[in-house]
């Protein structure tokens, strides 16, 4: 049981030994243990990697990066969908020095420059369908950064498979895991506006071993690999975690239920890290029941809150544990997770992992709150971030100075050390002297059998100051009104819906969290 200290939560768990390596010697250095096994597998092709060619590989990529002119502390930024050549090529790039940054497929050209600038990207690593792209962000963004293209040969470009060429590595260099980057993901944090986060390898080896603990992937395990590896979940969680125990990822380059649901069945999959539209999806999409998922021995769940009920029916569908966990890119990735192996608890974010701390503090007055009691979350521990590149102000305003990191999420912890998320701060809806939490009337919505998805925002109200607004998907003929007193039925009266939208498709980040901004956009409704 976890004990507390002045309202400081602990694991209960001793902490981790977090060993003086780089993130990639720690994850590659079981290779002579099982040098054939398939570590990555290009899910669509079956193509695969085994251990021995994946270390053989990233061992290629450093030397020749190294050669090309790449020093310690070089950013190389990878454009590009998951495949096993993204991660080849990250932990390549981390072997020579680089720091590596994953962006997000769908970004604009605006935005990908914008990262490219911010991070003073040297080197681009992507795919034809985005060259385009990544040579005008290259151009806008002023780095004269090289792009090496995967899949084809263009001029102006580097091949990947140049990369691959054995080379001499003796010339690599030599790293400080406790300062030398790994990682500069980016995040919004509690602000909103993008930033990259500094990452060390420490740091990324912390919390791969704090998240083992936990939740212990196999040398047997075959995971699929669906969330971005340009996010935590995708590369901290699945990927990093995976090849530490020396079981095989299994890469989806973009997500398509019929796609997704034959990968499960042909790879025979046994764990998954997925965010809520997928459980969503797995618990109530028809398709589901014409794919054999037995293989599946757990999955897990993350990104956003998923509510208790839609949790149960997820994995009473599919006959397998459904377990939540909670992160922060500021943390690196995983910082609560549900202990494989013990009863579930549906509707909890999980347990802190080894060498967490938590507080959870009263956002009005910055009191300690304890057990049961809901304020902003507090978090300090061994996979904490360096900081925000080039941003100061941004990192004091996120870590004060005793180290905790402020997370911005209104949350409480259970005597028994189970974390329940409510909602951000700044997502909170305001109804007179009383805060609502658009993700608890979300999960309640989804309850209803005729509605696949749903997000609530806040409206503006003469009376309250601002009411709960829902945007739901609907599978058949339901009214404004029916939605409206399914949720009075289940909730306090400040909680009702002041109107409801009927949309095709709630939108949604790649990683999974419900983009309620775009929804605040949206013209308001007739009722």
């Amino acid at each position: 049981m976890p004990t507390t200290d002045q309202h400081v939560f602990t694991s209960g768990r001793p902490d981790v030994v977090v060993p003086d390596r780089t993130l990639p010697d720690l994850l590659l250095a079981g290779v002579a243990e099982h040098p054939d096994r398939p570590a990555l597998v290009d899910g669509p092709s079956g193509r695969t990697l085994s251990y021995r060619e994946l270390a053989d590989a990233t061992t290629a990529v450093a030397a020749n990066l190294a050669a090309r002119g790449l020093v310690s502390g070089d950013t190389f930024a990878i454009l590009a969908p998951n495949c096993p050549e993204w991660l080849v090529g990250c932990y390549g790039a981390m072997r020579a020095g680089a720091v590596v940054t994953g962006i997000n497929p769908l970004y604009t050209v605006r935005e990908v420059a914008g990262q490219l600038a911010q991070t003073a990207a040297t080197f681009v690593l992507t795919v034809p369908a985005f060259l385009d792209t990544a040579r005008a962000a290259v151009a806008e963004s002023g780095t004269g950064a090289e792009i090496i293209l995967l899949g084809a040969e263009e001029p102006g470009t580097v091949p990947f498979a140049e990369l691959l060429a054995p080379r001499d590595a003796g010339l690599l260099a030599s790293l400080d895991p406790a300062v030398d980057l790994a990682m500069l993901p980016c995040s919004s944090g509690t602000t909103g506006l993008p930033k990259s986060v500094m990452l060390t390898h420490r740091a990324c080896v912390a919390n791969v071993l704090q998240q083992h603990e936990m939740i212990p992937f196999n040398g047997s395990d075959r995971v699929l690999a669906v969330a971005p590896f340009f996010h935590a979940t995708g590369f901290c969680v699945v990927a990093n975690g995976t090849l530490l125990a020396g079981g095989t990822v299994v890469t989806m380059p973009r997500f398509e239920i019929e796609a997704f649901l034959g990968l499960i069945q042909q790879h025979r999959i046994t764990a998954m890290v997925l965010v809520p539209p997928l459980v969503l999806a797995l618990a109530k999409h028809p398709s589901v029941e014409r794919y054999d998922l037995s293989s599946l021995r757990w999955l897990a769940c993350g990104a956003a809150p998923l509510g208790a009920q839609l949790q149960q029916a997820c994995a009473e569908r599919l006959g397998c544990p459904v377990l939540q966990g909670y992160g922060m890119t500021e943390l690196t990735a995983g910082i609560t997770l549900w202990p494989l192996g013990t009863p579930v608890r549906n509707g909890s974010a999980g347990k802190l992992v080894p060498g967490m701390q938590a507080r959870v503090v009263d956002i009005a007055t910055g009191v300690d709150l304890g057990p049961g009691e809901t304020g902003e979350l507090w978090l300090r521990g061994p996979s904490r971030m360096a900081g925000y590149l080039d941003d100061p102000a941004a990192t004091a305003a996120t870590i004060d100075a005793d180290g905790w990191v402020h997370s911005g999420d209104i949350a409480r912890i259970e005597p028994d050390g189970s974390l329940f998320v409510t909602d951000r701060i700044k997502e909170l809806i305001k109804v007179k002297a009383f805060q609502v939490a658009p993700a608890e009337l979300e999960a309640e919505l989804r309850t209803h059998p005729d509605i696949v998805d749903a997000a609530v925002v806040a409206m503006p109200d003469e009376r309250a100051g601002e009411r709960p607004k829902a945007f739901v998907v609907r599978r058949g003929p339901l009214s404004a009104e029916e939605v409206m007193d399914y949720l009075a039925q289940r909730v306090a009266p400040h909680k009702r819906l002041g109107a409801v939208e009927f949309i095709d498709v709630i939108p949604t980040s790649p990683a999974g969290k419900t983009l309620r901004r775009l929804l605040r956009a949206e013209p308001a409704p007739a009722r």
